[in-house]
């Protein structure tokens, strides 16, 4: 949920010495699940840091991923990939009017936002924002439970950022800043009034 972290802030957020944090994480990388790097901070030792490698992203669900691109495969072959593509589509409709349902009485674009982010969680994404500061937010989603069908057919990453546009409106600018089927660790969206 937080990405790249040290020992000592692990520790701190559990309740421990960052030491014995240190420990179970070096035991976690031996089996391939945490890998960590070195960050240069001014004066002294870098900071090392730690975070999921891709077996470790692996222990979350990941809704049926081989099931889903066979079946997206199968989809293409037997029907043409404009059939996926019609198919995507009425995903993102049907998407749009539930999102659209539970937004209803959400004002103001940060209302939204924390709405969107809500559901998104709700769907396995580990969602969360953050206002920016200059008036805008940032939506952060953690994980894709989708990952392996997006990678596929990235119409259901393009479906996704016209949803996300659709339903935070037209006084809404949503641009994609990080995506995890590119390698970035999360989705990121820069979210601006306009």
């Amino acid at each position: 949920m937080h990405g790249d972290q040290t020992a000592a802030a692990l520790g701190k957020a559990l309740g421990t010495s960052g030491e014995a944090v240190r420990q179970q994480l070096v035991r976690l990388a031996d089996e391939g699940v945490v890998e960590s790097w070195s960050q240069s901070q001014g004066v002294g030792r870098p900071s090392q840091f730690w975070r999921l490698s891709a077996k470790g992203q692996e222990r979350f669900p990941d809704t049926h991923a081989a099931l889903t691109v066979e079946l997206l495969g199968l989809l293409g072959e037997q029907l043409g990939l404009d059939a996926v593509s019609r198919i995507i589509d009425a995903r993102e409709d049907r998407t749009k009017i539930a999102y659209y349902a539970a937004m209803q009485g959400a004002k103001s674009l940060g209302e939204r936002v924390a709405k969107l982010a809500e559901l998104r969680s709700r769907e396995g994404y580990m969602a969360a924002w953050e206002a920016d500061g200059a008036g805008g937010y940032r939506l952060f989603e953690n994980h894709c439970p989708i990952c392996a069908a997006a990678t596929a057919c990235q119409n259901f990453c393009r479906a996704e950022l016209a949803v996300f546009r659709d339903v935070l409106g037209p006084g809404a600018s949503v641009v994609r800043e990080d995506h995890i089927v590119m390698g970035a660790r999360r989705c990121a969206y820069r979210i601006s009034p306009t």
